[in-house]
């Protein structure tokens, strides 16, 4: 059996992490074990799951390997990393089914996944539905959170870095430590520093991101724009 690994990350941010290390590690291992020819591992960093698979830059090599005959399995580590939706999903593997094609899941629902068998596909089908509903009920969920806080007269959206939602939850009040680091972004990038260099500089300075992590490259760059 031969086969192509795909794995994927939403952000920028995520590329510098071990995200896509460990997925590769995952499908590596899994090959090994099921004793599958794996051809390579397909990355496509900082790629929206609402992207198509085949219009991604690497998406596009693993449809153009399904349509040749390339391969006869895709392995991915979750149902998300190569499909816009459980439903986007199962309309997909039926397609690659008429090819020949199965698709290895090595995690939904806390189960792996082979849909060339009639338990893998079953089981898919059943997961894949449980998933699409619970997105659907979060969807539902935010959108009610959002008319409630909109008929209370609430701010809704996000709170842009350098500001929080004061008291009375619709104005925006100055935060000033968050100022001061857009402070040293507008100083630094005048001064032709690099992305990396800037957020070593916050780093060592004790800032934080707005949602307490450390500063990397691709955050400095979300605050060029504003800054």
């Amino acid at each position: 059996m031969k086969a192509y690994g795909y794995i994927r990350v939403s952000s920028v941010e995520q590329t510098k992490g071990t995200s896509l290390t460990e997925q590769q590690r995952q499908i590596e291992a899994y090959a090994i074990l099921k004793e599958i020819e794996l051809f390579g591992v397909l990355v496509d960093p900082a790629i929206k799951g609402e992207v198509p698979i085949h219009n991604r830059p690497n998406g596009k090599i693993l449809v153009e390997a399904i349509n040749n005959g390339d391969i006869n399995c895709v392995i991915v580590t979750k149902l998300d990393r190569a499909f816009r939706s459980a439903s986007d999903c199962l309309v997909t593997v039926e397609a690659w089914e008429k090819k020949n094609i199965g698709l290895h899941i090595l995690n939904i629902g806390g189960q792996s996944i082979d849909t060339t068998t009639p338990t893998g596909k079953f089981f898919l089908t059943i997961m894949a539905g449980a998933a699409e509903l619970e997105k659907n009920l979060i969807k539902e969920r935010c959108s009610s959170g959002r008319e409630a806080r909109r008929a209370e007269g609430k701010r809704l959206g996000e709170i842009p870095f350098g500001m929080d939602l004061g008291p009375d939850e619709k104005t925006l009040i100055i935060n000033e430590t968050e100022q001061q680091v857009l402070s040293v972004i507008r100083q630094y990038k005048d001064e032709g520093k690099t992305l990396q260099s800037i957020s070593d500089e916050l780093n060592a300075r004790g800032y934080r991101t707005k949602k307490g992590k450390s500063w990397t490259a691709g955050t400095v760059w979300n605050l060029t724009r504003v800054a």
